[in-house]
């Protein structure tokens, strides 16, 4: 990952995301009491805030200062807290078993990276927590809208499930994803993203 990049990516006023959080976050989060939370990768923050404002206690993580600059004045407009963390996900290490959920959202990563944040999100997580994978899914590529073109930071809910021993697995699987977009003659029009989405939890 190239943190300049990103720094650059978001350095415009406006959000790169939207300021809402990501749909599956919303829906598979909604049968969880609110405990402590761990967003990976958390970008602009919108995810963190909204597990936020919600009761969760939330710890972000990502390596982009710039991104984090915004998620802050963010989360203060909205009045609340998070615990922001500038680091390479990819070398981060939680406290062992200690968040309720952890929360990977659009983290493009080739697949040994992958593995390894997916091994420190394991230790990471409390008994009985939930780890929520959404990205991507390599499908997307020939079969979907948008999302990166390089085959090799794409997955498939099988690699996923595969990277995460020990955790029940409770949904794996390709789910789609309306986005609506401006056709070429600058009328809104709905496609269709594929995403890998992966929910598990640690037994008690």
């Amino acid at each position: 990952m190239q943190r300049d990049k990103w720094d650059q990516r978001y350095a415009a006023e406006a959000l790169v995301w939207s300021v809402e959080p990501n749909g599956f976050v919303v829906a598979e989060t909604a049968d969880l009491s609110p405990a402590r939370a761990l967003d990976i990768a958390s970008g602009e923050g919108r995810n963190a805030i909204w597990l936020a404002e919600r009761g969760w206690a939330v710890t972000a993580v990502d390596f982009s200062r710039v991104a984090m600059d915004k998620a802050r004045q963010l989360a203060h407009a909205r009045g609340v807290e998070v615990e922001w963390v500038l680091d390479d996900v990819t070398t981060f290490e939680p406290p062992r078993s200690h968040f309720e959920l952890v929360l990977i959202c659009y983290l493009q990563v080739p697949a040994s990276d992958r593995r390894t944040v997916l091994r420190h999100a394991r230790r990471g997580l409390a008994a009985g927590g939930t780890l929520l994978y959404i990205a991507h899914d390599a499908s997307n590529l020939e079969h979907g809208y948008g999302g990166p073109k390089d085959p090799a930071v794409l997955c498939t809910p099988a690699e996923v499930v595969a990277d995460l021993p020990g955790l029940d697995i409770v949904k794996a699987e390709v789910a789609r994803r309306e986005v609506v977009i401006t056709d070429d003659n600058g009328e809104p029009r709905t496609a269709v993203a594929l995403d890998t989405l992966v929910r598990a939890v640690r037994p008690r």
